[in-house]
């Protein structure tokens, strides 16, 4: 999850860009007007507020996340290898077996993408806005993010050619999706060797779920449920389920999130101060550098059509 801004000063990834951020919010009409309606000391805590309230606001929406593996990195690029699993061949002599060694290909993927959004009002709004009126635009900064990050997420299972998934197509069904169809995507990610992790749905699929016995007798929830966002319990197929509106209705997706695909995390959000005097707008802008690719299209069942 995001750092709150206490943890960001302590990072020593951010502390060559802290005096720059610190000296601008100084200056910055937002941060200054959050320091007096908030009763903050200095422009730094005010600064901190507001980046502790888009990071707050973004955590419900980072669903994201939680359906393809996360890796931290200082590198602009990183390279995945993907080793070719060795074979064993039967030799006429002695009827030894021979094991070929494995090989290996592999991935680059850069970070290359950032996700930014901003909140900018006029000198004259600051005048008169109170803090729970800043708070709550702060918040959408936030939330904006988080959800332009799991659209990106999708796309990238969405990109994913029929072919090159789990059980060489599309698993496509009709009418509601049951405990047999949810068995279905998880045996086509199976039989590919993998473990399917996370089961991804519309809120329409999981309602037609909870129509299924077999689907509400399966769960144990413990501590790995968070169903404010979205988020249920294991089955006891070992998959999770991750419920988002951002998921097309009719659409599931059934993913090893081990190794299907990787999201790499260069820069993780960080909140800074804005401000364009000539046009009289100021405020704040958070932002993010990822980057995403698919490492084991096989690892992914995708269907339509529930």
């Amino acid at each position: 999850m995001p750092k709150l801004f206490e943890a960001i000063v302590k990072d020593p990834e951010y502390q060559p860009i802290l005096p720059d951020l610190l000296k601008r919010a100084k200056s910055n009409l937002m941060v200054n007007a959050v320091m007096r309606e908030a009763l903050l000391s200095d422009a730094a805590n005010a600064l901190g507020k507001m980046h502790d309230v888009v990071v707050e606001a973004a955590k419900p929406a980072l669903i994201g996340r939680e359906i393809i593996w996360v890796l931290p990195t200082t590198e602009t690029l990183v390279r995945f290898p993907k080793a070719k699993l060795g074979k064993a061949h039967k030799t006429a002599e002695l009827s030894q077996v021979w094991i070929t060694q494995e090989k290996y290909e592999s991935i680059d993927i850069k970070a290359d993408t950032e996700i930014k959004a901003g909140a900018e009002y006029s000198k004259k709004f600051f005048e008169d806005a109170t803090w729970g009126v800043m708070e709550r635009q702060t918040a959408e900064v936030g939330r904006a993010i988080a959800e332009l990050e799991t659209e990106k997420v999708l796309a990238l299972y969405d990109g994913i050619a029929a072919g090159d998934l789990a059980g060489g197509g599309t698993y496509d069904g009709a009418g509601t999706l049951n405990w047999v169809g949810l068995v279905g995507f998880w045996n086509r990610v199976k039989a590919e060797n993998f473990n399917a992790k996370v089961l991804v749905i519309n809120p329409n699929q999981l309602a037609d779920l909870w129509q299924q016995d077999q689907f509400i007798h399966s769960f144990y929830f413990g501590g790995m449920a968070d169903v404010r966002r979205g988020i249920l319990g294991e089955t006891y197929l070992g998959m999770k389920i991750v419920v988002s509106t951002k998921v097309t209705n009719g659409t599931v997706y059934c993913i090893d999130t081990d190794v299907a695909a990787v999201l790499i995390l260069r820069r993780d959000i960080l909140t800074e101060p804005y401000e364009n005097p000539k046009k009289d707008c100021y405020g704040v802008v958070a932002s993010e550098r990822i980057g995403l690719g698919v490492l084991r299209s096989k690892a992914v069942a995708r269907g339509s059509g529930w």
